[in-house]
C-alpha cells in the first residue's frame, strides 16, 4: 500500500516561517522556501517600482539583449532546470526539457520582436483633421504580478514574465507553492542577467500571498490556475482596480472528421490527453468521432494505450497535487455508474500517487467527467452521426481554451466553427504553445486577455496616442469662436463624403 502523496507543508523553523516544496513521487523535501507575508510582498512591489524605472529607461535593444542572454543560461543549463521541474512535479524528464525549450523560444521571440509591435508608429488623421500629425506607442504599466501554476512551472509563468519585460516592465513572481524551487531558480537566473536592479522578484507561500500580491498596487495581474482562483484572484484585484489577464483552464475537446487521417488523430488523441499525467489546460479531454470511423478509431487508440502506464520510469508520471487523483477517481467513477464504459483504465486506475491511463466511452454529456476538468490522463470519446453536431456539444462546454480538429477536407472550416481561443488543425492544441507569433487565451470560464504573441507583448502596456498640430487651418471646429459657416461646411463635407451609401444593403450576404 502506497502512503499519502505529498503537499507543502509548512515548517517550523528559527526565523522566518518557511515551508516545504515535496517530491510528488516520493515525498522527499526539494526545498525549503519563505512563506512571505503581505509585508514582504509590499516590500517587493516598492522594490520593483523603484527598479522598473531603470528599467524601462533602457532602449528596446538592450532590453532585448538582456533577455536574450537570460534565454542562453536556460539553454545551457536546460538540464539542470529540467532536474529541478522533474523533482517538484514529477513529471518525466523530457517532458520537463519540452516545456524549458518551448519557453526559451517564447523568450527570444518576445526580446526581437518588441521593437516592432510596440515602438512608435505613425496614425492617419483624417480629412477633418489634416493639419495634425498622429502615432501611437505602447508604453509599460510598470510593474506586473505574476502568479504562476505548477503543471509546466517554467513555460507558463515564462510567457507572461518574458513579455512583460520586453515592454519594458518590472515583475514580481510568484509561482506555485508546489514549485517554489523552479520559480527561484528562474529569478535567480535573470538576477545574474540583469544585477544592477531586483528587475524580476520572487514571493513564495500559499493562496494569502497571492491575495497580498494583488492587493500590493500593482498595474496588472496575469493569473493561470483554476476558474474558481482565477475569481478570487480578480476580487483581490478588484478593491484595486487592478486590471488581470486569467488563463483558468478548460475541458479541450477534439473532432474526428469521416475524412480524417485515423492512426494520427488517435496519436493525438492519446499524447494530447495523457502526456504531463493529463495535467494540461488545453490537453485533450472530450474526444467526438464521426460513426464512419468510430470503430476504427477506437481501435487505433486502443492499440497505443494497451502498453502505455504510469509509474516510475514510465512516459506517464505522478499526479503533482494530492487532492488530484480524488478528482480523477470520482469523475470515472460516477462516468461508469451512469452507464459509461472503460475501453482502458477504469475503477481502480486511480492511486494514491499515479493513475493510469483510461478511456471511457459512452458517457452522458452532463457528467463530470464531460462537463468538468478533470486534469488526468483520461479520456471520454462520443460517437457523433456529423461534424455539426461534434461542434455543437464542443461549444456546450462553459469553458473555451482549445480545440482541436482532424480533417482532410474541413479541418480549417470546422475550426472557425469552435468556440475556443486556440484550435489546431490536423494536430494537438498543445503545438501551438511552441509557436510564440500565435495569442493564447480562452474565452468564457477559460478566460480573458491574451499572453504570447504581438497580443501579448501589448498586453502588458497602455496605448498612448500622441497628437500635434503642424499648421492652423480656416475651417477652426475646435473653438468657441466656430461660426455659423464652419459648421454648414462641415456638414456639406461629411454629406458629400458618407451621406451617399443605401439606407439597406442590395442583398443578403447571409448563408
Amino acid at each position: 500500500m502506497t502512503s499519502t502523496p505529498p503537499s507543502p507543508v509548512i515548517t517550523e523553523r528559527p526565523g522566518p516561517v518557511t515551508f516545504d516544496s515535496l517530491d510528488p513521487a516520493t515525498g522527499e523535501v526539494v526545498g525549503a522556501y519563505p512563506v512571505h507575508d503581505a509585508e514582504a510582498v509590499d516590500a517587493a512591489v516598492a522594490r520593483a517600482r523603484a527598479a522598473a524605472g531603470f528599467w524601462s529607461a533602457l532602449p528596446f535593444a538592450e532590453r532585448g539583449r538582456r533577455l536574450t542572454i537570460w534565454a542562453a543560461v536556460l539553454t545551457r543549463r536546460m538540464g539542470q532546470l529540467a532536474e529541478l521541474v522533474h523533482a517538484e512535479t514529477g513529471k518525466p524528464h523530457s517532458d520537463a526539457q519540452l516545456e524549458i525549450v518551448m519557453a526559451v523560444e517564447h523568450i527570444t521571440w518576445a526580446a526581437r520582436h518588441a521593437p516592432r509591435v510596440l515602438g512608435p508608429r505613425r496614425a492617419p488623421t483624417g480629412l477633418l483633421m489634416l493639419n495634425y500629425t498622429a502615432s501611437v506607442e505602447y508604453q509599460p504599466l510598470g510593474v506586473v504580478g505574476v502568479i504562476g501554476p505548477w503543471n509546466y512551472p517554467v513555460f507558463t509563468p515564462v510567457g507572461s514574465i518574458a513579455y512583460a519585460l520586453a515592454a519594458g516592465n518590472a515583475v514580481v513572481f510568484k509561482p506555485s507553492e508546489y514549485t517554489p524551487g523552479t520559480g527561484a531558480w528562474l529569478v535567480g537566473t535573470f538576477a545574474q542577467v540583469v544585477p544592477e536592479q531586483p528587475v524580476l522578484q520572487l514571493v513564495t507561500g500559499f493562496g494569502a500571498t497571492g491575495e497580498a500580491l494583488c492587493r500590493a498596487g500593482l498595474d496588472k495581474i496575469a493569473f493561470t490556475g483554476s476558474a474558481a482562483t482565477g475569481k478570487r484572484v480578480m476580487h483581490a484585484c478588484a478593491d484595486g482596480l487592478v486590471p488581470a489577464v486569467i488563463e483558468a483552464g478548460g475541458k479541450d475537446a477534439l473532432l474526428v472528421d469521416a475524412d480524417a487521417d485515423i492512426p494520427a488523430a488517435a496519436e493525438a488523441v492519446v499524447w494530447g490527453g495523457m502526456s504531463n499525467a493529463g495535467q494540461s489546460c488545453v490537453g485533450v479531454e472530450r474526444v467526438y468521432v464521426h460513426a464512419q470511423v468510430y470503430d476504427a478509431f477506437l481501435g487505433e487508440v486502443t492499440a497505443r494505450v494497451r502498453d502505455l502506464r504510469a509509474g516510475p520510469g514510465q512516459k506517464i508520471g505522478p499526479m503533482t497535487t494530492p487532492a488530484q487523483p480524488g478528482v480523477v477517481r470520482a469523475h470515472i467513477t460516477d462516468a461508469l455508474a451512469r452507464g459509461g464504459t472503460a475501453l482502458a483504465g477504469g475503477l481502480d486506475a486511480a492511486g494514491e500517487r499515479y493513475v493510469q491511463p483510461t478511456v471511457l466511452l459512452d458517457v452522458p454529456e452532463d457528467c463530470p467527467a464531460v462537463t468538468e476538468e478533470t486534469f488526468g490522463p483520461t479520456l471520454t470519446i462520443a460517437k457523433v452521426p456529423d461534424m455539426d453536431e461534434a461542434v455543437r456539444r464542443a461549444n456546450a462546454s462553459s469553458y473555451g481554451l482549445g480545440a482541436a480538429v482532424f480533417s482532410r477536407a474541413h479541418g480549417t472550416e470546422l475550426a472557425r466553427l469552435i468556440r475556443a481561443g486556440l484550435v489546431a488543425v490536423n494536430s494537438v492544441t498543445l503545438a501551438l504553445a511552441g509557436m510564440p507569433a500565435l495569442p493564447w487565451g480562452g474565452v468564457g470560464q477559460s478566460g480573458f486577455g491574451r499572453i504570447h504573441g504581438p497580443d501579448g507583448l501589448r498586453e502588458f502596456t497602455t496605448a498612448k496616442a500622441v497628437a500635434r498640430q503642424r499648421f492652423t487651418v480656416p475651417l477652426r471646429l475646435t473653438t468657441f469662436a466656430r461660426t455659423t459657416r464652419a459648421d454648414k461646411t462641415v456638414a456639406t463635407l461629411t454629406t458629400l463624403r458618407h451621406g451617399r451609401a443605401s439606407t439597406l444593403p442590395r442583398r443578403s450576404h447571409q448563408r
